[in-house]
């Protein structure tokens, strides 16, 4: 609602449509020189613009093998869809980031990369998805995740393929990848015992506080997690002195869960001045190199954290 004085000035500046006879309903005027992008946003956008959902059902059976058409979901979502919303959401290079938390088929991360190598966006997407079984198992395929992750990788090959022929020369393409992360349990035994729980024969199997079954990059994204470090910077993996070492974005963060560390090696990573530095408790190749750490830091690179884990 507005005042009349207020209506009188709009209508005084041409901004009242009375409509064609004008003899219709009053309202104000949207100018094109004064949208985003020149267009106003439709309520209503037809099947030709936007897609439909056989579109979306044909689209998901190009980049996904399935068996049983049964296991095709009925409530994709067209791709064209996705893009408008996100084309109306924000400009192209403003870094946005875009959540589903219903990922389903992917249709939204399709959409974000498929924009991106459009107009040359730098949009990012956070897909999230419960690990549920498909209507019909698949050979291939375990749960709607998978099926999703299955989409989603194909398409970034695909466009990967023709960002790569389109370029002069054979150049490179701009970064297609993603990560893939799951919920799972702490990396770190369970040493938490009532005292009459812990029996003496078993003290030995506590030496190591870390699971058998975990990676050097489960610990290193545990390690993120802690820090609340991004999990999507760049992370290179070097070779110093016969062990690995993880860079996260060049010197935000090092770590070496490897065995056998020696002070040489302590020293390179410090030489390195990282803003944090991890290492395994149990990885050290004596104990006085493990006592010896945090005061090589304070030498060589007093700003850097370090912990053991």
């Amino acid at each position: 609602m507005i005042d009349e004085a207020k209506f009188k000035s709009l209508d005084d500046d041409n901004r009242i449509w009375w409509g064609v006879d004008g003899d219709n309903v009053p309202s104000i005027k949207s100018f094109l020189s004064e949208v985003a992008g020149g267009r106003t946003p439709q309520t209503f956008w037809s099947y030709k613009e936007v897609g439909h959902t056989q579109d979306a059902k044909k689209t998901l059976l190009k980049y996904v093998p399935f068996v049983h058409t049964e296991s095709v979901l009925n409530s994709v979502k067209p791709v064209e869809l996705i893009q408008r919303m996100l084309i109306l959401a924000g400009a192209h290079d403003d870094e946005s980031i875009v959540l589903d938390f219903f990922s389903g088929s992917a249709t939204t991360a399709h959409a974000v990369i498929a924009q991106n190598c459009l107009d040359g966006g730098n949009r990012r997407f956070v897909s999230v998805q419960i690990d549920e079984p498909l209507p019909k198992p698949e050979p291939e395929l375990d749960s709607i995740f998978e099926m999703g992750l299955t989409r989603i990788r194909n398409v970034a090959d695909e466009l990967r393929k023709n960002k790569r022929e389109a370029l002069p020369g054979g150049g490179t393409p701009s970064d297609l990848g993603f990560r893939v992360l799951k919920i799972d349990s702490s990396n770190r035994k369970d040493v938490y015992y009532k005292p009459d729980g812990l029996k003496k024969d078993a003290l030995f199997d506590h030496i190591e506080n870390i699971k058998e079954d975990r990676t050097p990059e489960d610990l290193l994204f545990q390690v993120l997690l802690d820090w609340g470090v991004d999990l999507s910077l760049p992370i290179a993996q070097e070779e110093l002195d016969g062990k690995t070492v993880f860079f996260v974005e060049e010197n935000a963060l090092a770590a070496c869960f490897d065995t056998g560390v020696t002070e040489d090696l302590v020293k390179k990573i410090a030489a390195r001045k990282p803003l944090r530095a991890v290492f395994r408790d149990t990885g050290f190749s004596d104990d006085s190199v493990k006592m010896n750490v945090e005061q090589i830091f304070k030498l060589m690179s007093p700003g850097t954290e370090v912990k053991a884990i």
